[in-house]
């Protein structure tokens, strides 16, 4: 099961109070349905003689909404609440109460036209808004806002807030019922990618574990010329340049890719972390890197050295983005630039993150035709293994754009889960080396990096070609319960 971005389903509640004029319900209520389905958001909402006008504001209207909330249960991922007139406050949270979605709200007020402030056309939503989020306090409701107090629904930043609380709501329904799979035993050597299995599935997030030598067993029993090898075999020679790597290490290549396929479907399963270091390469004589870089291409996050944590964070940006996300080290200066750092690993990033077009950025002299990714050999661990079996790393360079970074860690000593999330951009500076790799600069880069030596973190970090700090923020914050630092661009 891929993170992949299904269409959010929003339930809608209108709010209404008596005195206040009843055709902007009216409108209003029209306005959220078209600016909805034009977005691609399924409604889930009372029908408009279902209640009077199709809004709530009395306690038979708060029971019917939120016995057809419940009956769509599975379907809800996140609640908006519109405020076409001041609202009753009552109403609104009743139902959320008794509705039992335990999903994210949003809260959004319609804005009054200065030249329309007779009793027959205003809304006072300004001031109901603030009355609706009071009485959600109360009641134990968490909620979020528009960036602006009071929006107009079919302006370009709500439709840009809209879309943030999509992201904030996959966020939320795919990490509160991940499965997620630990392939193989943490490498002795890495300390640093210990985690708690108990915090995590208090979170929602489950565990399955398998050894690799169920693996290497099930490998055995595979032929060269079964229907799920040859399949698997396709798929990464039209997934990654192969040219020049021996043909047994991709068909051992493809048969781990199948074995492991197969595991996951059958624990329905959405992402993965694999053991790698060394057992891998000195047992059966390949790295896994182009298996685990296909998976998280299709949005099934897959992070090596059996790193959980860090595939969750892998899986949070691909639901917030709907694009693929890459495990990397934080791993070297950049001369002397305090903001500027280089990103690596050996390396299973996914292929759509790295530079594509060799034809245009080499013309412009930003890269050069060695960053364009192809299958590898991993130059780290072949100085123990021997070269010959360390074929299947997918080397080549991030492309220059902006990012999003983000580490989940389980803190057993506290028995809380944390987390950190910034944004940054990736450049065009030079950089000649190995794996896959890209410069980063980021806004205040020696106090993140202080914050993370302070805190004991992780080196590992997840890393998505977007800019979705802020709805990873409100989404392990707000929603998850998680301790989260945000480093925000700028000092506020």
């Amino acid at each position: 099961m891929a993170a992949e971005t299904k269409p959010v389903t929003l339930g809608v509640i209108v709010g209404n109070r008596g005195f206040f004029p009843k055709h902007l319900c009216v409108s209003g209520r029209e306005t959220i349905i078209k600016v909805l389905a034009q977005e691609g958001i399924r409604a889930i909402l009372v029908d408009a003689d279902e209640t009077p006008y199709g809004s709530l504001e009395s306690i038979a209207d708060s029971q019917k909404c939120a016995d057809l909330f419940r009956r769509h249960r599975d379907e809800i991922d996140g609640v908006l609440v519109t405020l076409p007139n001041f609202g009753d406050e009552r109403a609104i949270a009743n139902t959320l109460r008794w509705a039992e979605l335990n999903v994210p709200v949003l809260v959004q007020a319609f804005p009054d036209d200065p030249n329309l402030m007779a009793v027959s056309d205003r809304r006072d939503s300004f001031c109901g808004k603030m009355s609706c989020c009071n009485n959600l306090r109360q009641y134990g409701i968490k909620y979020s806002l528009t960036t602006r107090h009071t929006m107009d629904p079919e302006s370009a930043d709500f439709i840009r807030d809209l879309h943030n609380f999509a992201g904030v709501c996959r966020v939320v329904r795919g990490l509160k019922h991940a499965r997620v799979g630990a392939i193989g035993a943490r490498p002795a050597a890495f300390n640093t990618v210990r985690f708690s299995e108990k915090l995590l599935e208090r979170s929602g997030i489950s565990t399955e574990v398998i050894d690799l030598s169920e693996i290497f067993g099930q490998i055995e029993r595979l032929g060269d010329n079964e229907g799920i090898v040859l399949a698997k075999l396709a798929a990464i020679e039209n997934y990654i340049t192969t040219q020049g790597v021996p043909q047994k290490s991709v068909l051992k290549l493809a048969k781990l890719g199948a074995v492991i396929d197969r595991w996951m479907d059958e624990h329905d399963l959405d992402a993965s972390a694999i053991q790698c270091w060394t057992s891998l390469e000195e047992y059966y004589g390949v790295v896994p890197c182009t298996v685990m870089s296909m998976m998280s291409n299709r949005l099934m996050p897959s992070a090596c050295e059996t790193d959980i944590a860090g595939t969750v964070g892998m899986m949070a940006l691909a639901y917030a983005s709907g694009k693929p996300s890459a495990i990397v080290d934080w791993n070297n200066n950049y001369g002397d630039d305090p903001n500027k750092a280089v990103i690596f690993h050996c390396s299973n990033l996914p292929k759509d993150i790295f530079v594509a077009d060799a034809d245009v950025q080499a013309a412009a002299g930003l890269i050069r035709p060695d960053d364009i990714p192809v299958m590898d050999w991993q130059e780290i661990i072949a100085g123990t293994v021997g070269k010959d079996n360390t074929w299947g790393t997918v080397a080549g360079r991030v492309k220059a754009d902006p990012f999003t970074y983000l580490r989940v860690s389980t803190d057993d000593v506290s028995g809380r889960m944390r987390a950190y999330v910034g944004e940054g951009k990736l450049t065009n500076d030079p950089l000649k080396t190995f794996g896959g790799y890209g410069v980063v600069e980021i806004p205040r880069m020696q106090k993140l990096l202080n914050y993370i030596c302070t805190e004991g973190l992780e080196h590992h970090v997840a890393m998505n070609l977007s800019q979705t700090a802020p709805i990873i923020n409100e989404a392990l914050t707000k929603y998850l319960g998680w301790e989260t630092y945000y480093h925000e661009p700028a000092e506020m």
